[in-house]
């Protein structure tokens, strides 16, 4: 066995060609992967990088801590995946390359959503049809609810894990890097700096501070005040005091803003823009990059604001 592994890993250990070299963007960084684990990294990479998705290398390794933590050769647990029997792979390195390709197949269909991903990677890929016809976007309360429906459904008592994002969290972090654009609103870097310190915690209404935690609004106070800037308590107020552009006009550090998102006011939502189509927030999924080209975000997006100094 230990010959078998130690074969695996060397004969990966430099198989990378130029055109396959690439750095980890990831917006996580894994954290607390076992050794069993992260001995098969060269091979993690090498199949992340021929599925087009090594920006994903620390969730792939995380998401595999929850699977099997190393201690099966269907190390990805992935023979469900192609039809088969629970550990019916064998060869760790089948695991992975088999692995890989389903999470690209469902990070595909999730919108690049890593939560929705990793839920749906435990439940299979119809709890993304069921979000998307519930909001569209993943919340812990969707995967509750999804995994009692298919438990009766399938006269079972329980159905997946509707914990798996939390369990594999615990192996990730914020990578905590501002990633470095061209054009950005003055303070820009200084926003971000703070504003990642808090990546992962979760949402609370009301919260303004780091002692209290933050809702959307309140983290962008908190984060814009770390650059010098002052700006009103809730999202209905940063709308009013912020100028009106364009999508075509927004970078880094606009604020896009958003109705809809529970009864009330006309604006509901704030989001600090980061360029490429995301933006950094808090919402009932926490404090994280949310995706506002297609989803529920998308849906409910009214419009960008540029601060006025």
């Amino acid at each position: 066995m230990f010959i078998f592994i130690a074969a695996i890993i060397a004969g990966n250990k430099n198989n990378t060609n130029n055109d396959s070299i690439g750095g980890n963007d990831s917006e996580y960084v894994s954290n607390g992967i076992s050794s069993e684990v992260e001995r098969f990294r060269a091979v993690f990479e090498k199949y992340a990088r021929k599925e087009g998705i090594f920006d994903q290398v620390d969730v792939i390794m995380a998401l595999t801590m929850q699977e099997s933590g190393g201690r099966y050769l269907d190390i990805m647990q992935s023979s469900e995946s192609i039809g088969l029997p629970p550990n019916t792979i064998t060869d760790p390195e089948e695991s992975i390359r088999v692995g890989i390709k389903h999470f690209k197949k469902v990070y595909i269909k999730a919108g690049k959503d890593i939560k929705l991903t990793l839920q749906a990677y435990n439940f299979g890929s119809g709890f993304i049809d069921y979000v998307k016809k519930n909001g569209g976007k993943y919340t812990k309360k969707l995967a509750l609810e999804f995994s009692r429906i298919q438990a009766l459904k399938l006269g079972w008592r329980s159905y997946g894990d509707p914990d798996y994002v939390d369990h594999v969290m615990r192996y990730l972090k914020g990578s905590g890097n501002v990633k470095p654009v061209d054009v950005s609103i003055d303070g820009y870097e200084a926003i971000m700096k703070e504003a990642l310190k808090y990546e992962g915690r979760p949402y609370v209404w009301g919260g303004s501070n780091p002692k209290t935690g933050f809702d959307c609004s309140g983290l962008v106070q908190w984060s814009y005040s770390k650059a010098g800037i002052s700006l009103p308590r809730t999202a209905q107020e940063q709308y009013s005091a912020t100028k009106r552009i364009s999508e075509k006009q927004a970078k880094p550090g606009d604020l896009v803003f958003f109705g809809g998102t529970y009864a009330g006011k006309a604006i509901t939502h704030v989001g600090i823009y980061v360029g490429d189509g995301k933006m950094f927030n808090s919402n009932d999924s926490g404090v994280e990059y949310s995706d506002l080209k297609a989803g529920y975000w998308r849906k409910h997006l009214v419009s960008f604001g540029r601060i006025k100094f």
